[in-house]
């Protein structure tokens, strides 16, 4: 269907793909994986006409194709979901999925037609959207499933999808995983991105690994397990993917008690020990990111919270930051960083008073930015680049250097590994451990439950803002969690859960 020959991209001096070939077969799942900045999202904009290539060629149905642009790959029917969410908020639903392919009629737009298929559309992905809801009104996962319906509606022969289930609940996937089944058995060609090596194993026909810009093994799936698939994205060996959980302290450094959040969480109450992970476990919609929100001053919030044994008041984020706490948002590119900015200013942002005196420093800034990327392993073509130019992973680990910049002694940390590959995940986990090991305290709110579940010392389940209850020990895994957080659990008093909700609860 599609063919990619000796396919080659420069930015600057910097070589990101080198010399890959690719065969894309008719009605496949073809599944590309490799660590971050391996350059799989580069080849996926190449194949699909967002970006040119410095070399090589591409062949669509055996003809030589050369994209100027994207709207000419998409006439071809070569579509691509992006890893980021494409969309615009102000516009409604049915004006995205239609966004430079408006139905007319004459010099009319064919609204109401448009209005009905693009209903038919979201029925069809079991998505229950009025498509004349302003997508700046959805949720993250519904405007994701609204990238999958804009893209489906087109005539599509090939469809690239990058990091798509990232966002989305798991019914949600399991909606997707339908789709890509009645596309392939319809002979549509779908290339799949994803770091979750289970959906690769389960959706995929074929897999192709990049490493460094180069293909290193095109093969079946089904020869090989998850931890090969793991081995070949980093070039060695990956084991012990978690460090060993030692004891935390008995010293309790942070407490809340009863938190509410309006409309979001309800009586939170719990406790942060010293060298501990406190995991945060729900469904999508639990309320675990607006909880802490609001502790740390970014939603209004009733409740008692103490620091060290002492009354601790946050009015805003400045206030969690002087108290030794720091806050990793889940949107690391909408509220970690400025992507459009350099390296540099970036790094020091949260922490500038260190870099001002009463003007910048930007040689104490550049010796720090040198040392950040040299202890936190960033790859970067240069200290100059801007943040846009770093893959996903990469961009998580300046958003952990930059803050380490104000030295907290309380780290939040949300989502930390969406959208990283499996080699970046273990690195974030050690450096966890390291924080804990220097006396430090961490919060881990995660969707991953086998994260949860190889980091944490106590895990608090949330469901629908209600806190289900705090699990310890031998109670921290993943069926465990999952009762809590679809409710057919709940304790009575947080910390000893027992016994099972009435079905009012339930």
């Amino acid at each position: 269907m599609l063919e990619a020959h000796h396919i080659a991209k420069d930015f600057g001096p910097v070589r990101v793909l080198d010399d890959i070939s690719l065969t894309l077969e008719k009605g496949e799942v073809h599944a590309l994986l490799g660590e971050n900045g391996a350059g799989k999202s580069t080849l996926m904009k190449i194949l699909s006409g967002y970006l040119s290539p410095s070399g090589g060629t591409l062949k669509l149905d055996g003809q030589n194709v050369g994209f100027r642009r994207s709207r000419d790959a998409e006439a071809q029917g070569v579509v691509l979901i992006h890893q980021e969410i494409n969309l615009a908020d102000d516009l409604t639903v049915e004006e995205n999925i239609f966004l430079g392919v408006e139905q007319h009629r004459g010099p009319f737009v064919r609204g109401r037609e448009m209005r009905e298929r693009a209903a038919e559309v979201l029925r069809e992905l079991e998505t229950p959207i009025d498509p004349r809801t302003r997508v700046g009104r959805l949720s993250v996962s519904q405007k994701q499933m609204v990238e999958i319906a804009k893209a489906i509606t087109r005539d599509v022969r090939v469809l690239l999808m990058d990091e798509p289930t990232d966002v989305l609940t798991g019914r949600e996937t399991e909606v997707l995983f339908k789709l890509i089944r009645r596309l392939k058995a319809q002979g549509v060609t779908v290339v799949y991105i994803s770091h979750k090596l289970e959906e690769v194993a389960e959706v995929s026909d074929r897999v192709s690994v990049l490493r460094d810009g180069r293909l290193v093994t095109t093969q079946p799936t089904r020869e090989l397990s998850q931890d090969e698939m793991a081995n070949l994205m980093v070039g060695r060996e990956l084991s012990d993917m978690y460090p060993p959980k030692r004891p935390p302290g008995t010293e309790v450094v942070f407490t809340a008690e009863d938190v509410s959040v309006p409309g979001w969480a309800e009586n939170i109450s719990f406790e942060l020990r010293r060298g501990e992970v406190l995991g945060f476990a729900g469904l999508v919609g639990a309320g675990r990111t607006e909880l802490f929100e609001g502790i740390l001053g970014l939603r209004k919030k009733t409740g008692t919270l103490t620091r060290n044994g002492r009354p601790l008041t946050i009015g805003t984020l400045r206030d969690a930051v002087a108290a030794g706490i720091a806050y990793v948002s889940e949107d690391r590119k909408g509220k970690g960083l400025v992507t459009e900015m350099a390296l540099r200013p970036n790094l020091t942002l949260l922490a500038l008073k260190k870099y001002a005196d009463p003007f910048i420093n930007r040689k104490l800034e550049a010796e720090a930015l040198a040392g950040a990327v040299r202890d936190f392993s960033i790859r970067v073509p240069n200290l100059s680049a801007k943040v846009s130019s770093l893959s996903g992973g990469n961009q998580q680990k300046l958003v952990l250097a930059k803050i380490m910049e104000v030295s907290p002694d309380i780290l939040v940390l949300d989502e930390p590994t969406r959208g990283i590959d499996v080699g970046t995940k273990r690195q974030i986990y050690f450096f966890v451990q390291k924080l804990l090991d220097e006396g430090k305290a961490c919060v881990l709110i995660s969707s991953e439950l086998p994260e949860i579940v190889g980091l944490c010392h106590r895990v608090v389940v949330m469901r629908s803002g209600v806190q289900m209850g705090i699990l310890e020990g031998d109670d921290i895994n993943e069926n465990e969690i999952v009762r809590y957080a679809t409710g057919l659990k709940r304790s009575d008093r947080p910390g000893k859960p027992k016994g099972t909700p009435d079905a009012a609860r339930a």
